[in-house]
């Protein structure tokens, strides 16, 4: 059930946050397999900032398809961007001791921005694998920058308005794609780990990573007709898969 006062935060503030998503032992269960994985094959990510990143869970184990279609999360997507959507990406963040923060920024480039009341090209999630906070580098973010003609703030701009809630493990960060955010410093001594679930404009875009590249085929048959819609699989994991004329 859509609560509107959360839409009533992404519209004003561009983000929400929806609680107890995940339980406890299924956001475990994806964190160790994260961070197993990452420190396994992941890749540093030099981003406006340093991390590791696992890129495509889709592909890597199928426990992350129930994410990308979750009935607590999608349907405030869908209401605010509309229902024609892919799966731009799925992949993961790990913020070692020592990590600094990561530079604000949006995700939608500066001559596709859109604002007032219209629908924005991209959305993403924060999937809070680790327990998110001010020490360990959780996920900083400005509220109302989603309105901002600029893709991240100017040099030097005092931004006292920032915040960097306090997300529990199993909990899920829904944001606008053009509000400012950023990983923050981990001053702990442990790894952190998150999944961002990063949705885009099926008519305007293409993915960010593509999930048909490594994806098993005998995965289709437990799969959700939205799942499949998400990740353009409805005719099944094949090549051809850049093109609307191939959905049709």
């Amino acid at each position: 059930m859509i609560d509107e006062e959360r839409i009533a935060e992404l519209r004003v503030w561009g983000f929400t946050i929806i609680h107890d998503v995940l339980d406890k032992a299924t956001a475990a269960q994806m964190r160790d397999f994260v961070i197993d994985n990452t420190l396994r094959i992941g890749v540093e990510h030099g981003y406006r900032g340093t991390a590791l990143h696992l890129a495509n869970l889709v592909t890597l184990d199928a426990m992350f398809l129930p994410v990308i279609d979750h009935p607590a999360v999608l349907p405030y997507i869908e209401t605010v961007m509309g229902p024609n959507l892919i799966l731009g990406s799925l992949n993961a963040r790990v913020v070692r001791p020592g990590d600094g923060h990561q530079g604000l920024h949006g995700d939608v480039p500066l001559d596709m921005l859109r604002h007032g009341d219209n629908a924005p090209l991209m959305m993403n999630t924060v999937w809070a694998l680790s327990d998110l906070n001010p020490d360990n580098g959780g996920t900083r973010l400005v509220p109302g920058s989603h309105q901002s003609p600029l893709r991240h703030p100017p040099q030097g701009l005092s931004l006292p308005h920032e915040m960097q809630p306090e997300v529990p493990a199993g909990s899920v960060v829904i944001f606008h794609g053009q509000t400012w955010h950023g990983g923050g410093a981990n001053h702990t001594d442990e790894l952190r780990a998150a999944m961002f679930g990063h949705y885009r404009n099926s008519l305007w875009l293409r993915f960010q990573c593509d999930p048909h590249d490594g994806f098993r085929e005998e995965w289709l048959a437990g799969m959700t007709t939205r799942q499949k819609e998400l990740l353009r699989m409805t005719n099944g994991v094949d090549h051809r898969h850049g093109a609307d004329f191939y959905e049709r």
